[in-house]
């Protein structure tokens, strides 16, 4: 009989994976006391969280409002719990005019920046996205948008000055992108972007206002100036400009050189 006694609980343990704790075979996401208490493969390093810290740390990096059982879950709390935290830490920033808050939005909570401190959340994000363009830009930019794609070489014969400095800012600011290489000499090619257009208020380059008479043709060009660019588009990928114009750089004009060309010595 003793023998058949000690062999139950063995073999009851076998079958249904337990013993008599219920403990040792349990599975990792075995239910506990608390059947609201979210379960997961790290519970045991969850359950020694502070709740409070660590749903700051998680909605410190979500990216979209988190309802409070998505929340219970990363956190290893009850939901009941977790909720009274979240309103409890939406109400303590309040009251410490911190610069953010908590809100519970579209069924969910995440962080956001307090109006009070918009300007200056303003000023961070649009720093030098609004900065007024200087005038070389605006000349070169028009350019661009009436002749694209274009060379910097092209670009530099209309304006009569080396324009590498004022694309490279443009081209940072996204204003304009490379639009493929010529055929002829492969020189990058230039063209004004989608947020051109946006910036503009324009739905396309349709719509650009009529401004031929004042700008001519490359075919009406005199000859001697195209010829000039010639040997600046047939350098490349870099579009390497040998010329005694004068480099812009952000629209500052360098000093005017008094060097004599090398085509014309």
């Amino acid at each position: 009989m003793s023998e058949d006694t000690t062999e139950t609980p063995l073999e009851t343990f076998t079958q249904d994976g337990t013993d008599d704790g219920g403990r040792e075979a349990a599975e990792p996401g075995a239910p506990a006391s608390d059947p609201s208490l979210p379960r997961g493969p790290h519970e045991l390093e969850l359950e020694l969280l502070e709740l409070r810290p660590a749903l700051e740390a998680v909605l410190m990096v979500a990216d979209q409002p988190l309802d409070h059982l998505t929340l219970a879950q990363a956190v290893g709390h009850p939901p009941a719990e977790v909720e009274a935290a979240l309103g409890a830490l939406a109400a303590e920033y309040d009251e410490q005019a911190r610069g953010f808050e908590l809100r519970n939005v579209g069924g969910g909570w995440r962080y956001f920046t307090r109006e009070t401190f918009a300007p200056a959340v303003e000023r961070f994000v649009l720093d030098g996205q609004q900065a007024r363009l200087t005038q070389a830009a605006l000349e070169t930019l028009a350019v661009v948008a009436y002749r694209q794609p274009i060379s910097r070489s092209r670009i530099s014969a209309i304006r009569g000055v080396n324009v590498d400095g004022v694309v490279r800012t443009l081209v940072t600011r996204g204003l304009l992108e490379e639009a493929g290489t010529d055929s002829e000499s492969g020189a990058f090619l230039y063209r004004t972007t989608s947020y051109f257009l946006e910036r503009m208020g324009l739905a396309s380059l349709a719509e650009l206002p009529d401004i031929a008479p004042m700008l001519p043709e490359i075919e009406e060009m005199d000859d001697e100036v195209v010829s000039a660019t010639a040997p600046a588009d047939a350098a490349g990928p870099e579009d390497a400009i040998d010329d005694p114009q004068p480099e812009e750089q952000d629209g500052v004009p360098a000093p005017e050189s008094d060097e004599v060309p090398h085509d014309q010595r």
